[in-house]
């Protein structure tokens, strides 16, 4: 339970001027835990694990947004009922996230994670084999709620194992890891569903999400600053959670995640259906390698996280914004390479302003890190979920345009947002 804040010793954050912005700690002092420090081989393995974490739970998540068209028309839905293929998942790994950082205060952040990535890729395999519509949504509901055992806890354990200076550039590799994954399991399943169809696509991801568990489990050194807690203290968590609200550069940090997330969803989902139709006529195949620019977030998050810990991660974030604002108003353009280039410019924009807000969230809450970063992921997949839907009824009241106008719309909130956290800190 919470101690006085008399009784707790402080830590100083990124921002030691406003008092406000931290919260008291209940854990060692810095000085007396166990770090993973740049250059050992257990700091390299943990953040090879938890790449291959990041990989597996994208791929995992995002494999059906190029099959959306496909879904379409195979099983005669709207556009904005395809999204829910992906939506379902999201929207409960959005709230199982809440009972994943409650779990692994007992269970542990390892062995939760693992369950998770298992569970989710067994659930993929499932939906390549699936019958109906429904039963495929029922099984992605599932295996989103699955996923929720992931992101927060990694998040957690980075904060919670990875010495602060290197937190950024730890937290840039998952993100990382994040894009690789979403790239890899949306061209993976483009290709193949061309090439053969939607069904040995998702299969071929489950195969891969399974690898990447195990690889997962067998590199992950165990946590070092992390007790579990026993039983399950339903006061606990909701005093650890509503704790984080005192501080308020957090909600604006959440609302960052939910916009930013939100806005780059969209694009995906809603660009499949611009590219397939005419003048366009992108095959499968073609539209797949679209995701190619997630190699760019890969790039883009690592040196986000490196200049956040170098620069200042304050004067990244709306960096971050603003890039992904200009790139979705460069595919307003109907040439084709301009759309390309104004995807690539929203998913550098994206990652880069994610990977800034995690690590932020990370130093901002000095305790309970693991409630913390549910909040964020909460609001984060909300976004993905609840944008990613309502997307689809603007695509069909104008098209394109109105998509780009919605999202402009909410990366115009996130750059409030960005700069009100900017100007906190410096208060």
């Amino acid at each position: 339970m919470f101690r006085a804040a008399s009784e707790q010793q402080t830590v100083a954050s990124e921002v030691p001027t406003r008092p406000e912005l931290t919260l008291v700690r209940n854990e060692p002092p810095t000085g007396a835990r166990q770090f993973l420090t740049r250059g050992t081989p257990a700091f390299r393995r943990a953040t090879l694990a938890l790449f291959l974490s990041g990989f597996a739970t994208f791929s995992l998540l995002y494999c059906v947004q190029p099959l959306m068209p496909i879904f379409s028309e195979d099983f005669g839905v709207t556009p904005a009922a395809s999204s829910l293929s992906l939506s379902l998942s999201t929207g409960f790994l959005a709230f199982a996230i809440f009972g994943a950082a409650a779990v692994s205060e007992s269970l542990g952040r390892r062995s939760l994670m693992f369950i998770s990535l298992l569970g989710a890729a067994i659930c993929t395999l499932v939906c390549a084999v699936s019958p109906s519509w429904h039963m495929l949504l029922v099984v992605r509901a599932l295996e989103g709620f699955l996923l929720g055992g992931v992101p927060a806890v990694a998040m957690t354990y980075l904060a919670e194992e990875i010495e602060p200076r290197g937190l950024g550039g730890a937290m840039g590799l998952y993100i990382a890891g994040n894009a690789f994954g979403g790239m890899a399991g949306r061209v993976v399943t483009g290709t193949i569903a061309e090439l053969l169809s939607w069904r040995p696509a998702l299969a071929a991801v489950g195969i891969l999400g399974l690898i990447a568990a195990i690889g997962f489990l067998y590199l992950l050194p165990p946590s070092r600053n992390f007790t579990p807690r026993r039983g399950f203290d339903a006061a606990f968590h909701l005093k650890a959670w509503g704790g984080h609200f005192r501080n308020p550069a957090l909600p604006l940090l959440f609302a960052i995640g939910f916009l930013v997330m939100g806005s780059f969803v969209t694009v995906y989902n809603y660009a499949g259906f611009r590219l397939v139709a005419d003048p366009y006529d992108l095959s499968q195949t073609e539209l797949g390698l679209i995701f190619t620019a997630y190699l760019f977030g890969i790039i883009a998050s690592w040196a986000a996280g490196l200049l956040g810990d170098r620069i200042g991660h304050f004067v990244v974030l709306p960096v971050g914004v603003l890039i992904a604002a200009l790139g979705a108003a460069v595919t307003l353009s109907s040439s084709l390479p301009l759309i390309i280039l104004g995807i690539v410019l929203v998913t550098i924009g994206f990652f880069m302003t994610h990977s800034v807000a995690s690590a932020l969230v990370g130093r901002l809450a000095c305790d309970f890190k693991g409630h913390a970063s549910s909040l964020y992921l909460l609001a984060y997949y909300l976004g993905s979920s609840i944008a990613g839907s309502v997307g689809g009824y603007f695509w069909l009241a104008d098209g394109w345009n109105a998509v780009i106008a919605f999202i402009l719309v909410m990366l115009a909130m996130c750059l409030v947002s960005a700069l009100a956290v900017a100007r906190l800190a410096r208060r």
